[in-house]
């Protein structure tokens, strides 16, 4: 232990005197409370120390202890149904011991350790492993299996291998050389897991969600952000995302949020029942939570702890989403240490390095072969909310976020004025995997998947040119074919893209089932056209009643929806097409 003195309280930083051999990022107990804090910078024996919790009352004169190790997180049984700060500390044992409100300088445990565990050892005595190789199992929940994994940089042959009920702290394998290791492994949060090679993401998300499933898609192991102004449904676009994505464990980090919405997610998770298992969700849920309220340097190491949570499981073979709520309060806690820290800032007052540690934290992200004898792939899939400053994108965080991810989901205000939820935009948003995924769409939904979401991308932009005109001059100057092109854009609008996330039937859309539906309304599309052409004039068209069963398309449940789609579909042909026969 290295002992220092402090110096000087600014905020979140305080500089230490005395703290010669100290490293960077070394995690440091501040004051007489031990307060923790991490080093930040370093100038001769005088170290700069970012504290995770609040620093009122601090005295010039008081004892810093470097602990000479950096912030170290634990990986093992237990983590899944908990509830984190920004630094892993569980805020149910804290509310527990203490009530409602985290106390300064206290430590919990990040994994519980009176609880027994039971573990099925998949290696025998004199077996040769290597790092990443699973050498066990332990059940963590009902429906998801925690493998045991010999840490990075560990190998060697089986000395002797345990098996029966254990504590996270108890050796189960022993190797030759007399490494241990136990049900639990630490990493520092801010150094990636290695993997063997990065795979091209060419695996489609599946979300459920029509507008992100069709239009704008992402890959496993891809990344999007979702930025919005207030009230645009960022959070529940993400919770939605968190319940329905194709996702075996789920990672929810609520950096910098209000308190209330955070409430929310804390008191909702764990109501929620699994759509895939039927047990709770939060059996595969991990929540970490820093409010707005809470000491600012934790909001920034929060999104650390998710994604090295998050690269743990996927080191298991598991398909991870992860979904950080939101960055921009991250960026504005980088600011303001930054600031504290007297560095030059950057556009509007952000660090010079923003882009680079936004960088830092996707590129941790992405679809992977891992470590092991066994060639398990495992992705994580990350998706951030960011709220730019009264929607404006064109803010520094949207800006850099938009040079990284592949994918962009923006959220429209005038769409959630206009209660069209989810209100992402079919003209401001973009996604960059189309081409990586099509070949799945290809051989899994549908030979013409891309043709079809084309066409529909196409009839919704020739929307906008035909809404300038009619702003102009008028809906009635426009000829009948124009107004076919309006009628198909309202129905891809409501019948579509508009999505009831707390409908039993509505909140999940099958891509076969999304595939159906488009396909439906585009043919509606092409039978007005015919039938104008034969001189039917277009109300007769589009007064047929077939078009309040196409609106009605979305209650139909997914299993149903192949047989009674089709038939829908062919109806649709068969009833238009006799109009132009008389």
């Amino acid at each position: 232990m290295i002992e220092g003195t402090i110096v000087k309280v600014s905020g979140p930083v305080v500089s230490a005197e005395g703290m010669a051999g100290a490293k960077m990022y070394d995690i440091a107990r501040v004051g007489e409370l031990g307060l923790i804090g991490e080093i930040v910078r370093l100038d001769g024996e005088t170290a700069i120390v970012q504290v995770y919790e609040d620093t009122s009352g601090l005295r010039v004169g008081e004892t810093v202890m470097c602990t000479e190790e950096p912030l170290l997180l634990e990986l093992g049984p237990g983590l899944l149904s908990s509830i984190y700060d920004g630094i892993q500390r569980r805020l149910t044992d804290i509310a527990d011991q203490y009530g409602d409100f985290v106390v300064r300088g206290v430590s919990t445990d990040a994994l519980p350790r009176d609880r027994r565990w039971t573990f099925q050892p998949m290696v025998e005595e004199g077996d040769e492993v290597e790092e990443g190789d699973v050498v066990g199992e332990v059940q963590e929940t009902t429906h998801i299996a925690h493998r045991i994994m010999v840490p990075p940089g560990v190998s060697g042959r089986v000395a002797q291998v345990k098996e029966g009920d254990f504590t996270v702290d108890e050796t189960v394998v022993t190797l030759e050389d007399g490494t241990e290791i136990k049900l639990h492994q630490t990493w520092p949060a801010r150094v990636a897991r290695p993997v063997k090679n990065k795979e091209n993401p060419n695996i489609p998300f599946i979300t459920g969600t029509r507008i992100l499933d069709t239009f704008f898609p992402i890959a496993q192991g891809g990344y999007s952000i979702i930025p919005g102004g207030f009230g645009t449904g960022k959070t529940v676009t993400e919770t939605t995302l968190a319940k329905w994505a194709d996702a075996d464990i789920v990672i929810y980090i609520g950096c910098g949020e209000r308190g209330n919405e955070i409430t929310e997610v804390l008191a909702e998770f764990p109501s929620l029942i699994d759509p895939k298992t039927g047990v709770p969700l939060m059996q595969r849920t991990i929540l970490v939570a820093n409010t707005s309220n809470m000491p600012v340097a934790a909001r920034e190491a929060s999104i650390y702890t998710g994604i090295t949570l998050a690269e743990y499981y996927r080191d298991m073979g598991y398909n991870v989403a992860l979904m950080a709520d939101s960055t921009s309060r991250w960026g504005e806690a980088l600011r303001e240490v930054s600031g504290r820290l007297e560095e030059m800032p950057g556009e509007e007052g952000y660090p010079a390095y923003l882009a680079t540690r936004l960088a830092d934290f996707y590129e941790r992200c992405g679809r992977a072969v891992c470590l092991g004898s066994d060639d398990r792939v495992g992705s994580i899939t990350a998706i951030g909310a960011v709220s730019p400053p009264g929607g404006d994108f064109s803010e520094p965080m949207t800006q850099n976020s938009l040079r990284i991810t592949g994918a962009f989901w923006a959220l429209d205000t005038s769409l959630a004025y206009r209660r069209h939820f989810p209100a992402i935009s079919w003209t401001k948003s973009y996604t960059l995997y189309l081409d990586q995924i099509q070949e799945w769409y290809t051989r899994n939904v549908a030979e013409d998947w891309r043709a079809m979401r084309d066409k529909a991308m196409s009839l919704l932009q020739k929307e906008v040119e035909l809404q300038e005109i009619v702003q102009l001059v008028g809906p009635d100057a426009l000829p009948d074919f124009a107004k076919a092109v309006l009628e198909t854009t309202r129905m891809l609008r409501e019948d579509f893209l508009q999505q009831f996330a707390f409908s039993d039937v509505d909140a999940f859309c099958s891509l076969r089932k999304q595939y159906l539906m488009l396909k439906v309304i585009l043919t509606y599309y092409d039978c007005l056209e015919e039938v104008l052409v034969q001189g039917v004039p277009l109300r007769q068209a589009t007064e047929h009643p077939i078009k309040n069963e196409i609106a009605r398309m979305k209650e139909v449940p997914s299993e149903e929806a192949e047989e009674k789609l089709s038939e829908l579909l062919e109806r649709v042909q068969r009833e238009l097409r006799s109009l132009g026969e008389w």
